[in-house]
């Protein structure tokens, strides 16, 4: 069911979404417009632009994009400026991307891959838009995961680019203080949106390439991974209501460092800060019925 755009008569304020033709971020892309702002935003085909056009009554405004990309970012982010008077309120980085599989069988390449959209892509956005979001004194809301503080066996390529985003978010916040920017970390649980289709067919690509030796080396360990993991999406939050959530969190004076959205984010954040090496280590296995 789509949202009801709404506008109301409040200056209109300009944001930026990454990864806004679907799942989280298109409910974002959408939730925004409905509290009046003008939305801009990343999509990977045509279809996804027009859906969102249509669904948002011409309210968001999408542009082809691979945010690894810089120069493809760079020319996204002069477009948007022609239309915002060079000024954004908002940046939502929310592209990302997930290769499960054993440390010891995923091809490097994969790695580097999740990296140059996770970490690369997102540091390269937030320079293209750093401008206009010091002109307008703008916020900064950085999509994470609880991985990157708990990070799950053969999720080890997500948790850790997450990780490093969060480190570089908090540079960010500290070095853009004076400038007026707030940075906001947002470590998401687990959500119910397009991405547990595209993780079934990323763990049947890893697994159906597994020689003999590997899969007998972790062929039983990483089927039961793959199990958990799904049974876990199944029961996660809905992308809606995990897209109000961080627009609360966008709007939300003054601005939180870091703010998780879903109580299991939330549960497990609190269980890190507070239990030993051998507790968080039990906890990653049992996650994902390894225990």
């Amino acid at each position: 069911m789509e949202q009801e755009i709404i506008l109301d008569n409040k200056k209109q304020r300009m944001a930026a979404v990454t990864g806004a033709g679907s799942g989280l971020g298109r409910d974002i892309a959408l939730g925004l417009a409905a509290r009046n702002y003008r939305v801009f935003g990343t999509a990977l085909t045509p279809d996804e632009i027009e859906d969102l056009k249509r669904a948002s009554s011409g309210a968001v405004t999408l542009t082809i994009c691979d945010i690894t990309d810089a120069i493809g970012v760079k020319n996204w982010a002069r477009e948007v400026a022609t239309h915002t008077q060079g000024s954004l309120n908002l940046l939502i980085n929310n592209a990302g991307i997930l290769t499960p599989g054993p440390l010891e069988i995923l091809p490097l390449d994969a790695v580097r891959r999740e990296f140059e959209v996770n970490v690369f892509g997102a540091l390269s956005v937030m320079n293209a838009f750093l401008p206009a979001l010091r002109r307008a004194r703008g916020r900064i809301v950085q999509i994470s995961s609880f991985t990157a503080s708990l990070p799950l066996p053969f999720n080890g390529a997500s948790g850790a680019s997450k990780a490093a985003t969060e480190v570089f978010a908090a540079v960010y916040r500290a070095e853009l203080k004076h400038l007026g920017v707030d940075v906001v970390v947002v470590p998401a649980g687990i959500m119910r949106t397009g991405g547990p289709a595209k993780t079934d067919a990323a763990v049947e690509r890893i697994a159906d390439g597994m020689t003999p030796e590997q899969r007998e080396l972790y062929g039983r360990t990483f089927a039961i991974f793959a199990k958990g993991l799904n049974a876990m999406q199944k029961g996660g939050l809905d992308s809606a209501s995990a897209a109000r959530r961080v627009i609360e969190i966008a709007e939300q004076v003054p601005a939180p460092s870091r703010a998780p959205v879903g109580e299991d984010a939330e549960e497990i954040l609190r269980f890190v800060r507070e239990k030993s090496d051998a507790e968080q280590d039990a906890l990653r296995l049992k996650l994902v019925g390894l225990s």
